[in-house]
């Protein structure tokens, strides 16, 4: 599989999906939505290092991860949203089938993070510390989808000489 390829070998999209990644309000969603959560991440994870590190600004971190989660969720339904218009369905499109993978575990975490604070079950270190593995896998998770994007970037000049073979 080379950087032009989805995980099926095709190329990342085809010119229809193209099209339709393009014309999309979606497609601008996500542009927003991606470098927010990326901004609260990183806010957010000083935060929970911070209340590690001393002992301080729990109700910072708690409500910062919060407001990350939240954000995860409204990038994912968005997300869920433009694969189903660019690909046909909601989720697991082959060419973003290990991306949707990841970002099972990233929800699976922060949602278990909102289910321990939320019933108690975590002390202060062991909240933080989940945050911490939700926002692990967030890090892997948002490489893959970086990667991604290049690989796209990569790819449009091949399909603009593959149309351009087509119209000869």
């Amino acid at each position: 599989m080379g950087p032009f390829k989805g995980q099926t070998g095709r190329p990342l999209y085809t010119p229809a999906e193209r099209v339709r990644r393009d014309a999309t309000v979606w497609t601008l969603v996500q542009g927003i939505l991606a470098p927010l959560q990326f901004f609260v991440f990183l806010v957010s994870l000083a935060l929970v290092l911070r209340t590690l590190a001393t002992g301080e600004g729990e109700a910072a971190a708690n409500a910062s991860v919060v407001i990350k989660t939240v954000v995860l969720y409204a990038i994912m339904v968005t997300g869920a949203i433009w694969e189903k218009v660019v690909f046909g369905r909601y989720l697991f499109a082959p060419a973003f089938y290990w991306e949707d993978m990841v970002s099972m575990a990233v929800l699976a975490l922060h949602t278990a993070y909102l289910a321990a604070l939320l019933t108690g079950r975590l002390d202060t270190t062991g909240l933080m510390l989940l945050a911490l593995a939700a926002y692990a896998t967030y890090a892997i998770n948002a490489t893959q989808f970086l990667l991604k994007l290049r690989a796209a970037r990569l790819q449009a000049p091949s399909d603009l000489s593959s149309f351009a073979e087509a119209a000869r």
